[in-house]
């Protein structure tokens, strides 16, 4: 296994060298939180794809390969539809605006009365996101060097939280388009044909598993429903990925470097089904599902390659913390602190000082949030639920008004706040009467989001002409700067 450290031990340095260089560029609130918004096509599609592709897709891809066969899939492929999705039909109008938050554009769009409550269901979503993201830690830290969950736990965590407090997205930019190469070649081309190789090639596989194991449909079509539902509607409103839109350098690359994102996700979810059913002939009786993937790694490849994909598997799961880390930090500082003090604007010092405390509050969030998520995953035993908890609340509560925002005109600020309330409360009701686990908590908790979201605005004045003049000017490019030079909400805090 010494080889293997040392792969390991190389690529965490690694990672902890670009935290420190992105600190030097990171001078301003804009390079702080959306590095600079000057990402090119390239390091843009990189860096989206690593974002969205966790541990959850990668070690619970293979998970469910190994459960239900190439259906399996399914959970990552509509994550790849939802991304997808959002950079062919929205991605453009959502750079444009130059925000720093799907809160600041929640007020944008309705005049400044959605804030604080959309940023607490935001924040809960994100929070949870990074939570489980560092629990994942414990597994892959466990194969590499047989240490307890508590000790795994807190040294990922400690490294994501080091690189992404020194350089913010500047260092995650860096970190993920070195963690999206690794995964790349790590299980793309090493683990996805090794796998089959020494399962004995497709026709073995056909030849030792029931044929549902090859129905693109086994897993059940409810089920692919709630996927869609949950991760691809969720794709389109999370502030981890749209905090990343905000990186790109124009609309145009905004739009075709996230369709490149998306087509790899769909090639990558195929990759983990095919890997996880390969793991089935081999390993027919083992415990968990989820350690299909740590088990293959462990016993099947050889040494160098098993290190480094138990690399790719760490680049996954750093990625898709360090990405809800900053998220969670943003949408604290920005969206609930800064409104409950009632900042609104600058006051006092030189433009240099400023930026220096911007970048230095939102710093130091990353460092408390980073804290705190490394806390309550040491606490928090089931993955899932919280998981599931997380993505509830997020598509249940915001979903409505954000994309109601986006493409209904009559939509107003009380319908949309009245949609994240009835969603929200709904889809924790319905979780306590249901379960958490349950598939009715996001069907009825959705629909009852966009019934009260339409009789509320049609019952409501329509939303002022000067808000919707100035929304339609900030969704051409043609309004405000960034928030750097000018509030991005029109209002002093929010509801």
């Amino acid at each position: 296994m010494a080889v293997d450290y040392a792969v390991i031990v190389v690529y965490l340095a690694g990672m902890l060298a670009m935290g420190w260089w992105g600190m030097r560029r990171a001078k301003s609130k804009s390079e702080f939180l959306v590095a600079g918004r000057r990402l090119g096509p390239a390091m843009y599609s990189g860096t989206m794809a690593a974002i969205v592709l966790g541990g959850a897709s990668t070690i619970g891809g293979v998970g469910l390969g190994y459960q239900y066969g190439l259906s399996g899939a399914w959970m990552v492929f509509t994550i790849g539809l939802g991304l997808l999705a959002l950079s062919v039909f929205f991605s453009a109008r959502i750079a444009r605006l130059k925000v720093y938050t799907v809160s600041e554009m929640l007020d944008l769009r309705y005049g400044g009365r959605a804030g604080i409550i959309s940023g607490v269901v935001m924040w809960a979503y994100t929070l949870m996101l990074a939570v489980t993201s560092t629990i994942a830690y414990a597994t892959i830290f466990d194969v590499l060097f047989d240490v307890n969950r508590t000790v795994a736990i807190v040294l990922g965590g400690t490294i994501v939280v080091a690189y992404s407090t020194l350089g913010g997205m500047w260092s995650i930019t860096l970190t993920d388009m070195v963690q999206f190469v690794v995964k790349t070649i790590g299980l793309l081309l090493l683990l996805l044909p090794i796998a089959v190789v020494k399962a004995g090639g497709f026709s073995e596989m056909k030849a030792q598993l029931p044929t549902e194991y090859f129905d693109p449909l086994g897993i059940g079509g409810e089920t692919i429903f709630t996927y869609v539902l949950i991760y691809t509607f969720g794709m389109l409103i999370g502030q981890d990925i749209w905090q990343r839109v905000f990186t790109a350098r124009s609309d145009t690359t905004a739009r075709w470097g996230g369709t490149v994102a998306g087509t790899y996700c769909l090639v990558y979810a195929i990759a983990g089904a095919v890997i996880g059913t390969a793991a089935k002939v081999m390993y027919p009786d083992l415990a968990s599902a989820d350690s299909a993937f740590a088990t293959i790694v462990k016993d099947e490849l050889p040494v160098g390659v098993r290190g480094l994909v138990l690399a790719a598997a760490l680049a996954a799961v750093m990625s898709t913390s360090s990405g809800a880390l900053i998220a969670c930090a943003t949408v604290a500082n920005n969206d609930i602190w800064s409104r409950l003090r009632g900042v609104v604007g600058r006051g006092g010092g030189g433009a240099g000082d400023e930026a220096h405390d911007e970048v230095k509050g939102n710093r130091a969030f990353i460092l408390i949030m980073g804290i705190a998520v490394i806390l309550i995953a040491i606490a928090l035993n089931d993955v899932v639920e919280a998981l599931t908890v997380a993505y509830n609340l997020l598509v249940g509560g915001l979903l409505v008004p954000i994309i109601g925002g986006l493409l209904w005109r009559r939509g107003t600020a009380a319908g949309a706040l009245s949609a994240v309330c009835v969603g929200g409360v709904a889809v924790v009701g319905l979780m306590w009467h249901y379960g958490i686990l349950a598939n009715q908590p996001i069907y009825y908790g959705l629909l009852a989001s966009l019934a009260v979201y339409v009789v509320v605005s049609l019952a409501t004045p329509p939303t002022d002409a000067d808000v919707l003049a100035a929304w339609r000017e900030r969704l051409a490019g043609r309004g405000e700067p960034a928030p750097e030079e000018a509030p991005a909400h029109p209002s002093p805090s929010g509801v």
